[in-house]
């Protein structure tokens, strides 16, 4: 049985269920990656200059961890998946960046997805990658159409309240998911209702546990209620873009700016945005979003930029006092509405 080597970072949160069905369905094994670790980042670091972003450093890591254990590591060109709307320019260039700088993973199989070239074009491309495992033109469309099934599954249960892990291990129980569990180092204050805190950003970024040292599992470990974009739908993440923006200019801008702007108009307590440092298109889409909670909504809003230097004692400082920050400000919220509604009655 052939097997296909998938590298667990960037498009991976959003779309391997997809490809994992598509894949399996002409006959072959998928294998992902291992989690990230200081090893798979050393090894993508490794292969490119300083300067390279840190999701790329990990994309190149994950591949590395790949090898040649695989007959062949799957790298799609994510160029557009809507008119008008383009990706960065790192994505599109990824097969041939793998090519060039590791020459010891095994062969790459790839498809370009650009909707700016018409959905027939997409279709061919499709086509292309299926007859690497089957020559039946009718084998690849029925892989096809049961791929997208299981993709609204996967965004069914994401809406329903799952992170992206949770959602991949509801529907492969034998796919491991790292789990992000951890305790809080710090002191909770007890109020009513827990916090409700807004996580926004790339899947990328929010859930590789180890670049951001466990940041959804400390959240939870401190009595907060997360919502992140994958719990909105596609009509309220195209309203949060039209709240900030006329419209999206980038792949993938709904996780930032149209999260961004649902969650503003929201009754979150607050809102959390995590981004790589050295990101061109995030520098800009959270940049929208920050001076639209200052100075329209007066959200609470902290800014997590995340290297490979980042230190963990740094960014748990900074998440307790956040959540310290939003505790008070809930209790005394909730202490006014107390003693207005005793006015009131008297």
């Amino acid at each position: 049985m052939i097997k296909v080597g998938i590298p667990r970072a960037l498009v991976y949160y959003q779309h391997y269920p997809l490809w994992r069905t598509f894949f399996e369905e002409l006959g072959a094994e998928t294998v992902v990656s291992p989690a990230t670790t200081r090893g798979v980042l050393a090894a993508g670091a490794s292969r490119v200059v300083a300067e390279t972003c840190l999701p790329t450093k990990i994309f190149l890591g994950h591949c590395a961890a790949l090898g040649r254990d695989v007959d062949f590591v799957f790298i799609p060109s994510v160029r557009s998946v809507e008119p008008r709307v383009y990706n960065c320019s790192k994505f599109l260039g990824l097969p041939d960046l793998v090519r060039q700088t590791s020459p010891d993973v095994a062969p790459i199989v790839d498809i370009e997805i650009d909707v700016n070239k018409g959905m027939r074009r997409v279709r061919e491309e499709v086509h292309r990658l299926g007859r690497c495992f089957t020559r039946l033109p009718w084998r690849i469309d029925r892989a096809l159409d049961l791929a997208l099934s299981r993709d609204r599954e996967y965004q069914e249960l994401m809406r329903g309240g799952l992170t992206p892990p949770e959602a991949i291990d509801r529907l492969f129980p034998d796919q491991p998911v790292p789990s992000s569990t951890v305790r809080s180092s710090g002191t909770v204050m007890p109020t009513e209702r827990p916090l409700v805190i807004a996580l926004i950003g790339h899947p990328y970024n929010i859930y590789d546990d180890y670049v951001n040292h466990h940041l959804v599992g400390r959240l939870r470990a401190m009595n907060v209620k997360l919502v992140t974009p994958e719990m909105v739908s596609m009509e309220g993440l195209d309203r949060g873009i039209s709240l900030l923006v006329d419209r999206p200019y980038f792949t993938y801008e709904r996780e930032v700016v149209g999260a961004g702007g649902y969650y503003l108009t929201s009754d979150v307590d607050g809102i959390i945005s995590v981004v790589a440092f050295g990101c061109g298109p995030d520098s800009l889409m959270i940049d929208v979003v920050t001076r639209a909670a200052k100075r329209r909504w007066k959200k609470p809003l902290i800014n997590i930029t995340i290297d490979e230097h980042t230190a963990e004692a740094g960014l748990v400082t900074r998440l307790e006092a956040f959540v310290d920050m939003l505790q008070r400000r809930l209790a005394r919220q909730l202490r006014d509405g107390e003693e207005g509604a005793s006015f009131s009655r008297n």
